[in-house]
């Protein structure tokens, strides 16, 4: 038995980075104002650490949901994969050509396409589904902060979120 209620423990964990990064730049700035100069250096070092992990905290924190859905995600060594009770598959982010948030579906899903590959279906309140956030970081051109502003506008219709832009033919000069 623990002493929070686990909705107060998930949302504790939501906001892990926002919250240690809070505590990192309130210890840097205690260290810079208070004990003296000698302490001031790594009292500014960890109020640029604490101000990072503020950001990226506050981005995954907005991109994290209650993974009480339905299978599983699993990323390694670039690979998506689902673990689904009626579908499931495999991506390679490397070779992933659209990324789109299919808000006709309930719960949402992202729907991961890939040439040669049915399309991958993944919901966003699946098991492991907060470790996509990096790997759609890790997509040239993505932007982050769209996909998140979608994500939360919970769209009733199909948004694409990123595509991977033509390769121009070998031949082509380039101006």
């Amino acid at each position: 038995m623990s002493f929070f209620r686990p909705e107060a423990r998930a949302q504790v964990w939501r906001w892990r980075e926002v919250i240690v990064g809070s505590a990192a730049l309130v210890f840097g700035l205690y260290l810079v104002l208070g004990p003296g100069a000698l302490l001031s250096f790594p009292g500014v070092a960890l109020i640029i650490v604490g101000a990072l992990l503020i950001w990226i905290g506050i981005q995954r924190g907005r991109f994290r949901g209650a993974a009480d859905g339905a299978g599983a995600v699993q990323i390694d060594e670039g690979q998506v994969t689902y673990f689904g009770p009626l579908t499931g598959g495999t991506i390679d982010l490397r070779e992933l050509q659209s990324l789109t948030l299919a808000g006709t579906m309930f719960p949402p899903h992202w729907r991961l396409e890939q040439r040669g590959v049915p399309p991958l279906l993944i919901p966003v309140n699946a098991v492991g589904a907060e470790a996509l956030f990096d790997a759609f970081a890790s997509l040239p051109g993505l932007r982050t902060e769209r996909m998140l502003s979608t994500l939360k506008a919970n769209p009733r219709q199909e948004v694409v979120i990123w595509q991977r832009s033509p390769l121009k033919p070998e031949g082509a000069l380039l101006h």
